[in-house]
């Protein structure tokens, strides 16, 4: 029988160390004051050359990330592997904006696919548009302005990259996952996205797009894909989530006088989401879905949804997944069941992938309930250890 609170599954990858130094990130996150300082001082501490890189990769970088390379994933891959759950190398350096930068990120997602071909345990690749191309580009190709010659070679830069990159996946036989963007550079992602579908797609689903459901138009767009995929005979590749950019888009919106793309309120948003899953498992035999989700109620409606349509826990058309040092109530029940698992696993030098670690940080501070479902959860099973001596 399936449950979340079953601790001893949750946590069975971590030793007392790791459950202690996720009790304390979880409770340090769970200040808000606390993060804010802390994203201060560290921008600080990097401006003035202190010596903490060693203190963060010990710490909240050992939490959320596999490591600086693709070499020092290899123990974070074996690990997660040994409880059926795979893994997904995503390069998280941000900031990059120079095309041989966007080349060199290219070629490194590349390398995380030729990996993931001879690794069992490595079932999705994953790249941003934004880390092999430029956003500016994006933005006017999707507002349908003309580009001069400078963008329109970057532009065919960046369709170069995603295509290089999509073709090793096909060529590896791994499915790679292309991250959702702003609304405002997302309609070119989205036909980019297609094309690439429409040419990788036609035997089994390589590429997957990613749909945020926060946003009030992606229901008639899964729809209107799923009408083009049967008419040009491929298979719909797509990753479910919330969303990441909603203060974002609001203030965006607000301060150019548009209406929000953005749903009203949560309550929304997870009726959109998990609306989403049932028109997805409705089609599964076209659709290739993977479910990235922290939200427990979504997650179980999955299981729920496999079980009434007879779909089987090891159907390659569902995959669950969530972030590495997030949510393990959630991914090692369900592997736990048979059902199919990934975690992302970023990784990327410690002063690059900062960025993303404060993110995380800020995004457990606002998730109204979501740290302290962690600690809660972290606390229980500290008791049930000490209970058992």
């Amino acid at each position: 029988m399936l449950s979340f609170d079953n601790t001893a599954n949750a946590f069975s990858g971590k030793g007392d160390g790791d459950l202690r130094r996720s009790y304390w990130l979880f409770k340090m996150v769970s200040n808000p004051g606390l993060v804010n300082f802390g994203k201060s001082f560290t921008d600080l501490a990097i401006n003035l050359h202190l010596p903490i890189t060693g203190i963060i990769k010990a710490t909240i970088f050992k939490q959320f990330c596999g490591g600086e390379d693709i070499h020092e994933c290899l123990k974070t891959i074996e690990s997660l592997g040994k409880y059926n759950i795979g893994s997904i190398l995503d390069y998280s350096v941000e900031g990059m904006v120079t095309e041989n930068d966007f080349d060199k990120t290219a070629e490194e997602i590349i390398r995380t696919l030729e990996l993931a071909g001879k690794n069992p345990h490595i079932p999705f690749g994953v790249f941003k548009p934004t880390g092999v191309g430029r956003m500016d580009v994006m933005e006017k190709v999707s507002s349908g302005a003309t580009l001069n010659a400078d963008e329109q070679q970057a532009w065919d830069n960046l369709k170069r990259r995603v295509d290089s990159i999509c073709q090793a996946a096909a060529e590896n036989n791994v499915r790679v996952l292309v991250d959702a963007e702003e609304t405002w550079i997302q309609v070119a992602v989205d036909a980019l996205v297609r094309d690439m579908m429409e040419k990788y797609n036609k035997q089994k689903a390589i590429v997957y797009n990613t749909a945020q459901m926060y946003r009030r138009d992606r229901l008639t767009y899964l729809e209107n894909l799923l009408k083009d995929a049967r008419d040009k005979n491929y298979f719909v590749g797509m990753k479910i989530v919330r969303g990441a950019y909603m203060e974002k888009e609001r203030a965006r919106a607000i301060k150019m006088g548009y209406t929000s793309p953005i749903n009203d309120t949560k309550a929304d948003t997870d009726k959109e989401y998990n609306t989403a899953l049932e028109f997805c498992i409705k089609h599964i035999g076209k659709i290739a879905i993977c479910a990235g989700t922290h939200n427990e109620d979504s997650a179980m409606l999955l299981v729920k949804l496999m079980q009434q349509n007879n779909i089987a826990p090891d159907n390659t058309h569902v995959w669950f997944s969530q972030l590495l040092g997030m949510s393990d109530h959630i991914s090692y029940n369900i592997a736990k069941e048979g059902y199919y698992v990934a975690k992302y696993v970023p990784y990327g030098p410690v002063k690059n992938v900062l960025p993303y670690l404060i993110r995380r940080a800020q995004e457990n501070t606002s998730v109204k309930g979501q740290t302290g479902r962690e600690l809660s959860l972290i606390i229980k099973e500290k008791q049930r250890r000490a209970s058992q001596g």
